[in-house]
């Protein structure tokens, strides 16, 4: 008997036994949809964690003074200084696509009926484009403006939704800052929300640092931002930066210089680590089918012991019998194993379609999930194929 009456034969008596089939098999259609579907949470997941961490820019140093031995006005000079940001700009030049800083005061504004207290950001052109800020309306500040201490500002949306009833509305506009007046060129939000963990706040307004350093008591850059023109170089150019703040100001000052290098890998590791654990889980469920499968083969076989025992007095070898339920076992599996790929793969792709969002699907996890259907239907199928090949034909034919 060829592979291909072997296949024939087997799928009639699944077809017997349908509801039975059905059942055994529904063990492996769970399995596998949860071993697709739990990779694709985890990567939809790593994705958004890692977008989140991307938008506050890429490839990025950051740095800002930390601590020293002194204290009073002569810490004012240790702290990073524009000049800084400038050196950083001419020293690397040619490894960084933007170095910039940020300087901070408050100051008090009537928002809503209420006086709060309005976070005012200082820097450069540079800004925008290395932080990922969005123009929501009119535009950034240019080199210009940093250049000649032009004084224009740009607000969050947020704020000028609450000041002037829309973005478009504010444009044009005069907001007073420390008792000057800044003409409103346009307004911003972060590409990716930060949720406040950063500079910039629902309720802030940019402006040109070189205006915001005379608003201020001192000059002190913090943070600065340095954006590596390669990620492989992030890593040198964060002990560079280091150096060259503490060569250019007293032996003593200590600075903090870091990357977002070493979250990034924390965040794909973390992924990594809960997708192993989840596909493991998952597995537990393809195991538990496979000895659900074992088991009703094995009462399969003692059903069909007389049916047996006919096909092999008449001329069916022993290869031939264990072919047949080794294929039936597979058939069960690999069906149920196919069912539960349409389910995990359905779900994201539906999930895409009325939301939206991209929800990526990895191919390798479909061809682990059908590859170890297959194993289960092979590995817990061959011992009951193997007891049906094992019997005697003539205790077989006596079977009741």
């Amino acid at each position: 008997m060829n592979l291909r009456d072997v296949f024939r034969f087997s799928l009639q008596a699944l077809r017997a036994n349908l509801v039975r089939t059905l059942l055994t098999a529904l063990g492996l259609v769970i399995g596998n949809a949860s071993v697709i579907l739990v990779v694709t949470i985890s990567l939809t997941s790593r994705d958004y964690v890692l977008e989140q961490i991307r938008g506050i820019g890429s490839n990025l140093v950051i740095a800002y003074y930390e601590a020293g031995n002194r204290t009073g006005t002569s810490v004012e000079a240790d702290f990073v200084k524009i000049a800084d940001v400038r050196a950083v700009r001419e020293a690397l030049q040619g490894r960084i696509t933007a170095a910039t800083g940020v300087m901070t005061v408050y100051d008090q504004m009537a928002i809503e009926g209420k006086v709060r207290d309005v976070k005012i950001i200082g820097s450069d052109e540079q800004y925008a484009p290395l932080r990922n800020l969005i123009c929501v309306a009119g535009r950034f500040m240019a080199a210009d403006d940093v250049a000649v201490r032009n004084r224009v500002a740009m607000l969050t949306e947020k704020l000028a939704i609450k000041l002037y009833g829309s973005n478009s509305n504010s444009i044009g506009q005069v907001v007073k800052i420390q008792n000057l007046q800044f003409t409103i060129i346009g307004t911003f939000r972060e590409k990716t929300d930060s949720f406040g963990l950063s500079e910039l706040s629902t309720e802030t307004i940019l402006i040109p640092m070189t205006v915001l350093k005379y608003l201020t008591s001192e000059e002190r850059i913090d943070p600065m931002y340095v954006q590596a023109r390669d990620a492989g170089d992030v890593v040198a150019l964060t002990k560079q930066v280091q150096s060259l703040l503490e060569s250019r100001h007293r032996a003593g000052a200590k600075y903090y210089v870091d990357n977002l290098s070493g979250i990034l890998d924390a965040a794909e590791n973390i992924a990594l680590i809960l997708t192993i654990v989840l596909v493991l889980v998952s597995a537990i469920a393809l195991v538990i089918s496979g000895i659900g499968i074992m088991n009703i083969m094995l009462v399969t076989v003692t059903e069909r012991t007389r049916e047996i025992g006919i096909r092999m007095s008449v001329g069916a070898t022993r290869r031939a019998v264990l072919t047949q339920f080794l294929m039936e076992a597979v058939l069960i599996s690999v069906g149920g194993g196919l069912l539960g790929i349409g389910v995990g793969v359905s779900a994201p792709l539906l999930a895409t379609y009325f939301s939206g969002i991209d929800i990526p699907i990895s191919p390798v996890s479909v061809g682990v999930a059908f590859s170890t259907s297959f194993l289960v239907g092979l590995v817990f199928g061959l011992l009951p194929a193997n007891r049906a090949a094992r019997l005697n034909p003539t205790e077989a034919l006596r079977y009741e």
